[in-house]
């Protein structure tokens, strides 16, 4: 198989159970690098529980999980926060930025925290990207929540993540948010050659995504 048609995420038999009742339950799924896809599904389908599995939060009961050619089950929980820190972006619903931090802070804190050398231009580069060099020297608590919700995303890029996970991007936004907020994760995602997985109940983004797991609701 060549390189570039490994998986950049690929579960196998992943199960996941809590006193007895299954959570999760995937044979096999796969994104390959830079491929985009929609985690869809409603309230109580496990998608948290799923997306908890990607990044190593949550130990599944069986299977395996790898984000790019490294497994994320089956190690140390070091490891896992090695791996999540090198190869992966989470973009929250909520913003989650320090606060006592200016925008431009926090990326630089994100960019060491993902253990990459310290590049402010490239830091500057990106809050422009995302159309915030107005607001580079702002605090979270000045930003409006379009704003914040580009300075999440500029977050999650900044280490140059392998895979990008956006949790319920969409929830609290109008259509027409909801259209721009999708072209900008999309944009920020291919400029870092990123592979962009986003998850969600909002039937509305479906038609935008040409890859999807689909999750059902569970008793």
């Amino acid at each position: 198989m060549a390189l570039q048609d490994e998986p950049l995420l690929e579960l196998k038999a992943v199960h996941h159970a809590i006193g007895g009742r299954t959570i999760v339950e995937i044979e096999h799924w796969a994104l390959r690098p830079g491929e985009h896809a929609l985690l869809l599904g409603p309230s109580g389908s496990g998608k948290t529980s799923l997306i908890n599995i990607v990044c190593g939060l949550v130990a599944p009961t069986g299977g395996e999980v790898r984000v790019a050619g490294e497994r994320m089950t089956g190690v140390s929980a070091l490891e896992k926060d090695d791996l999540r820190r090198r190869r992966i972006g989470l973009v929250f619903q909520t913003l989650r930025l320090v606060s006592a931090l200016t925008v431009r802070q926090n990326l630089l804190l994100a960019q060491t925290i993902g253990r990459r050398l310290r590049d402010e231009a490239d830091v500057d580069r990106l809050i422009g990207r995302v159309g915030l060099s107005h607001r580079a020297h702002g605090r979270p608590r000045e930003l409006s929540q379009g704003e914040g919700q580009r300075a999440a995303i500029a977050r999650a890029l900044v280490a140059r993540p392998a895979l990008v996970i956006a949790d319920e991007p969409t929830s609290a936004l109008d259509d027409a948010n909801t259209g721009r907020m999708l072209d900008l994760l999309f944009d920020s995602a291919a400029a870092t050659g990123a592979t962009l997985l986003v998850a969600t109940h909002d039937e509305r983004v479906r038609g935008r995504f040409a890859h999807r797991l689909e999750l059902a609701a569970r008793a």
